[in-house]
């Protein structure tokens, strides 16, 4: 599958491009929003299933439009766990590490940054996970899934489609990338990704991807170590790979890069 081959469908906030599996169709939501977030939905036999939220107002009302009419099975909730007036009555499955870092933990902190960032615009609530789900497969709406669970939250593979869901990839932005053992695991992570032979990889915050990307982005994230080793301080580490990345978008997660490196 060429992540060029899709149809697009402009919506009142974002567009929509719809890959044609011959039986599973990928509609991948490009939200607009101001964190250019990503909502996938599988479709199969007359049902929907969500993977991950909108998190922006316009943008629920916008992807709730576009679903009007249409049986959504579930959603998958892993990173993204604010948005929580989007399909409030629908299932929601996600690990139990995924609820703790949405409510408690990591992704609350985030989504209290992002409240106090876009005031109304945000929509803060959380979903509430109505089925706590554990390592291995899980069928949604006909569709297997595979639950991989992470230090934060979980990804998924969805076997019909030979694709995976992962939070960032990016393979022309910047990531957040919390040390040089994070990027490692990044770099171990992608290259699993390689050789299994995903058709897609979809992220959270970027149309998706292939495996030239992931090869792109694993000698990104050596070139960051490097310098990070070769730089005393954050902002010379930024100025650096602003040299090295002039065309980069996503400059404020370098900035959260620059401060994991160099706290």
């Amino acid at each position: 599958m060429n992540k060029r081959n899709f149809t697009t469908i402009k919506l009142n906030q974002g567009e929509m491009h719809v890959y044609d599996f011959n039986g599973v169709k990928l509609h991948a939501y490009q939200t607009g929003d101001p964190l250019a977030d990503e909502v996938f939905l599988l479709e199969k036999a007359g049902q929907f299933v969500v993977l991950e939220s909108p998190c922006f107002v316009d943008s629920i009302a916008a992807l709730s439009g576009y679903l009007e009419g249409k049986t959504v099975a579930g959603m998958l909730v892993a990173y993204h766990g604010a948005g929580a007036s989007f399909l409030r009555d629908i299932p929601k499955y996600a690990t139990a590490n995924a609820v703790e870092y949405a409510e408690k933990g990591g992704g609350r902190a985030l989504i209290d940054q992002f409240a106090a960032a876009f005031g109304s615009a945000f929509d803060s609530g959380i979903h509430a996970v109505t089925h706590v789900i554990g390592e291995g497969p899980v069928t949604i709406g006909g569709i297997e899934f595979i639950v991989h669970r992470t230090a934060e939250a979980f990804d998924v593979e969805i076997p019909e489609i030979n694709a995976v869901y992962t939070h960032m990839l990016g393979h022309d932005c910047h990531s957040i990338v919390a040390g040089a053992g994070h990027a490692d695991g990044m770099i171990a992570q992608l290259n699993a990704y390689i050789r299994k032979g995903y058709d897609l990889i979809l992220t959270s915050h970027y149309t998706p991807e292939d495996l030239k990307d992931a090869r792109t982005k694993i000698s990104y994230l050596e070139r960051l170590k490097a310098i990070a080793a070769a730089c005393q301080d954050g902002e010379a580490f930024k100025a650096e790979v602003k040299k090295a990345y002039p065309a980069y978008s996503g400059e404020n997660y370098l900035d959260m890069t620059a401060g994991f490196f160099f706290e």
